[in-house]
């Protein structure tokens, strides 16, 4: 079932799979910037890491986890795979997780669909990888629904996961729906980089909760039920983006950011 829970706040993805609805996001993090930011979002209180092949960064995310004394576990990882490695879906597969230093991911993503192909081939080899243990999941990153219905048509199997770029300005109703309706639960990305953090109706309503415009964009995701993977450097902000729990937004304000797409 697609139901965010108020105990756990995470999202079950697949039977027995919860995903935290909060997670890390490591775009544009590399070297010894991504390791120090990922150890302070495991000791914040981070139990979601997200990168991916083409960030160049799965050796640090993956040496801040086994620093950190979390337990593997505890932590829900996701990386990518790149269109540029289609041709070696189990050699990605491997080298991700010897640079993560775990045995599985929890969740394995088509980076993007190479020239608008939705990839039936490499998603039945995805596939292939959940089967032999491992990628606990499997999904999409930045496929439109009619990509994810030729996945469907093909295999008889939907993504458990989309994550595509989602922000107050890109905020489409019917695509959330669309997803939805098909099984698929939505991760958005870049929610902060592509928001207006100073716009008069984020503002207003951060003023009302006692809580900054970012939080308000991030606790928004969460309120239409979209997994969110806010990435900042500074430990002040790494915090401040997993502290989303103590307020919620009521209808209309949800529906007043709703708007703000149009």
């Amino acid at each position: 079932m697609l139901l965010m829970t108020d105990t756990t706040h995470t999202i079950e993805i697949a039977p027995g799979i919860p995903m935290p609805m909060v997670g890390f996001g490591t775009w544009q993090i590399t070297g010894e910037q991504a390791y120090t930011a990922t150890r302070a979002a495991l000791e914040a209180g981070y139990r979601h890491l997200d990168t991916a092949t083409m960030y160049r960064n799965e050796a640090e995310v993956g040496r801040a986890l086994a620093d950190s004394g979390v337990s593997r576990d505890d932590v829900f990882v996701t990386t990518k795979l790149p269109p540029n490695r289609f041709g070696q879906v189990r050699a990605t597969i491997e080298e991700s997780l010897r640079a993560l230093r775990v045995d599985r991911v929890d969740l394995w993503l088509i980076h993007w669909p190479a020239n608008g192909d939705p990839g039936v081939a490499v998603w039945a080899q995805l596939r292939e990888v959940r089967e032999a243990g491992l990628a606990r999941a499997i999904g999409v990153s930045n496929y439109e629904v009619d990509q994810i219905d030729a996945l469907i048509e093909a295999t008889g199997e939907a993504p458990a996961v989309n994550q595509i770029s989602w922000t107050p300005r890109l905020f489409d109703a019917e695509v959330l729906e669309g997803n939805l309706a098909r099984g698929v639960v939505v991760e958005g990305y870049s929610g902060l980089r592509g928001a207006d953090l100073r716009d008069p109706v984020l503002v207003e309503i951060a003023s009302g909760h006692g809580v900054t415009p970012a939080q308000v964009v991030l606790r928004w995701h969460l309120e239409h039920g979209v997994v969110v993977i806010p990435k900042s450097v500074h430990e002040a902000r790494i915090r401040e983006n997993l502290d989303l729990y103590g307020f919620a937004l009521t209808p209309e304000e949800t529906a007043r950011i709703d708007a703000m797409a149009r």
